[in-house]
């Protein structure tokens, strides 16, 4: 007799709505987490607020996926944000809709989404088992039929490895998922880092560590060549650079790098002003503070953070008159603030990285069940699958969307054969 149903490989926002899933269509059903804790990435997502998901209409929101999108559309017509806003909010969190279509909990607490899906797996029936790592995957004639954990077999007609990405190894998503899927003869399309701060050559950016600025468009250049512009929130760290458009940026980022291209951001401070309409803008501060010096003047044009950056980098001296400034200084300064550019010299690592490219090839990958292709009764989901998306909640919908579908899949199948 198997000790289980289904086995659950996994803790995280797949492994959680993996277990729940299987257990409501009526598995027995375990959970294994290396962890002391489930859900230790769902608590640290969204700065601790947790992106539950985004308002972006499905076709919008499978696109940001780039081409392997399409593989969520069969999960997605099943379980999507729809459904998985109502099953949050009957477990009694209330959720709000935010700025760029982005949904919190009401309470910005990430952790009651945690405490919700794990008493919804208790009240189900789950049976969690913490504090213990998976070394081995059992398979017989090709078939999986349970795992190995603290030296001990436990069997079940089903396995789900939702083990996560390498991305915040600290959370307990170390990569062992693709070891074990590697061994079994799925292949692991390479992974790197994606929705990482990048590391920047300029040695004064230094001097502009905690620096954020709203509302400015980053510009990558891959190889010479423009790759993606994102327009919106960016800051300055004591290596490099952060924040909302350049995490969305930095996958193609580090994929340049990867291909020992040269890659470059070049901000644009003024978005929203041509050259001509930021240098008119210009003289007419010049002209109304005439008697000021260009450090005092530029005060009422941009942070004082940037301004001795600026003036270094455009050869200035600050106490260059207002009222006899040359043009063709004052063109200089247009042009710094419209192309701002760094070289990006490499990535934060795995430990700083919210999602990571790469991962289990899709077409090795049900996208009608979640079933591996390669072992039958083994199923994939979540993080550990060739998806990302950029920031938004997308990634984190696409690994409650992947988790539920295979747990409902896997439980079905399950019960069909014990029933047959």
């Amino acid at each position: 007799m198997k000790d289980f149903d289904v086995i659950v490989v996994g803790g995280g926002a797949a492994g959680l709505l993996a277990a729940g899933s299987a257990a409501q269509v009526g598995a027995k059903v375990a959970l294994f987490e290396k962890m002391n804790q489930t859900g230790r990435k769902i608590g640290i997502s969204g700065k601790g607020r947790c992106n539950i998901t985004n308002a972006a209409e499905l076709s919008e929101f499978i696109n940001h996926f780039g081409k392997n999108g399409k593989f969520l559309r069969q999960c997605f017509s099943q379980f999507f944000r729809d459904e998985l806003l109502t099953l949050i909010e009957t477990m009694g969190v209330d959720i709000s809709l935010e700025r760029g279509g982005r949904y919190f909990p009401k309470n910005g607490k990430a952790l009651d989404v945690v405490k919700a899906l794990n008493a919804w797996n208790t009240g189900f029936g789950v049976t969690q088992i913490r504090s213990q790592g998976v070394s081995e995957i059992l398979v017989k004639e090709g078939s999986a039929y349970g795992i190995v954990a603290g030296g001990k077999n436990y069997t079940a007609r089903a396995v789900i490895i939702a083990t996560g990405s390498k991305s915040y190894p600290k959370t307990g998503s170390s990569g062992e998922g693709y070891t074990y899927l590697k061994n079994l003869g799925h292949t692991i399309v390479p992974v790197r880092q994606a929705l990482v701060p990048l590391n920047c050559a300029m040695n004064e950016l230094g001097a502009l560590d905690g620096l954020s600025l709203k509302n400015i468009e980053a510009r990558l250049m891959v190889g010479g060549k423009k790759a993606a512009a994102m327009f919106g929130e960016a800051s300055f760290t004591s290596f490099g650079m952060t924040g909302p458009i350049i995490l969305s940026l930095s996958d193609l980022a580090t994929e340049g790098l990867a291909q020992k291209k040269e890659v470059l951001l070049s901000l644009d401070f003024k978005p929203a002003l041509s050259y001509q309409k930021l240098d008119a803008r210009i003289i007419r501060d010049l002209t109304e503070r005439y008697k000021d010096n260009i450090e005092k003047v530029l005060q009422g044009l941009m942070p004082r953070q940037l301004i001795p950056l600026c003036l270094q980098q455009c050869q200035i001296a600050p106490q260059t008159s207002a009222g006899t400034f040359p043009a063709v200084l004052r063109k200089k300064i247009v042009n710094w603030l419209k192309n701002f550019s760094v070289k990006v010299t490499s990535s934060r690592s795995f430990d700083e990285a919210i999602v990571c490219a790469g991962g289990v090839k899709l077409k090795e990958v049900n996208p009608t069940t979640m079933e591996s292709r390669k072992v039958d009764s083994l199923f994939i989901a979540g993080e550990i699958l060739d998806l990302h998306a950029g920031t938004g909640g997308y990634n984190l919908q696409a690994a409650f969307s992947t988790g539920w579908f295979a747990g409902k899949n896997a439980a079905e199948k399950v019960l069909a054969q014990k029933n047959a």
